[in-house]
């Protein structure tokens, strides 16, 4: 069994190796439980992933989680928080919205977790012990955020790729945000949100 278990490992890391740059990679588990990795999915089973800092992720609403119903539980939370470290409250909102769709369990494959996606060594930068407390999650992901800002001369743009990708990444290809597609994308989802919330959230 445990020679089956690294022959997997490896197959699934050469066809991991094998996709095209810059393609758009899917996932699907079969009930074998082996892990296909394909640019070009066959069926709906096969799930889209995303390259961050944080590692490859599932691109994804959660099912039957009512995060419209948290969005609002979680505003004054949210409110306060930005008003703390003088942030626009609809970028936080933005920001948790993309990151987790407001549910504080969420975890990522890389092991960020929360609603704002911290990292462990995020969090222990920011002295945020528990990542899934929403109040902890929010003041160290804001931190963050206002540092980040302050980084790149406010400019929101690069502070959230840097959100994404990480700071060094956006240093090192000149304070730009990276070429990646997926911290473009990023980084657009988030400005949309951003705008929309802008004329929403009185």
């Amino acid at each position: 069994m445990k020679n089956t278990k690294i022959i997997l490992f490896f197959l699934t890391l050469l066809s991991f190796l094998s996709l095209p740059c810059n393609a758009d990679v899917y996932r699907y588990i079969d009930k074998y439980g082996r892990v296909i990795f394909t640019d070009k999915p066959e069926h709906k089973g096969y799930k889209k992933l995303v390259r961050t800092w944080k590692g490859w992720v599932e691109q994804k609403k959660p099912q039957n989680f009512d995060w419209v119903g948290h969005q609002k539980r979680y505003d004054a939370t949210i409110r306060s928080i930005a008003k703390t470290h003088k942030l626009p409250y609809a970028l936080l909102h933005a920001i948790i919205t993309v990151e987790s769709w407001y549910n504080p369990n969420a975890v990522s494959r890389a092991g960020a977790i929360g609603l704002m996606q911290l990292m462990p060594e995020t969090a222990k930068r920011y002295g945020v012990i528990n990542r899934r407390d929403v109040t902890e999650s929010i003041n160290g992901g804001s931190r963050y955020l206002s540092d980040l800002l302050r980084m790149f001369n406010n400019n929101i743009r690069l502070a959230l790729a840097a959100y994404n990708a990480g700071e060094n990444a956006v240093k090192k290809y000149d304070n730009t945000v990276p070429p990646f597609r997926e911290t473009k994308n990023y980084v657009e989802k988030v400005i949309k949100y951003y705008k929309k919330y802008q004329q929403t959230m009185g």
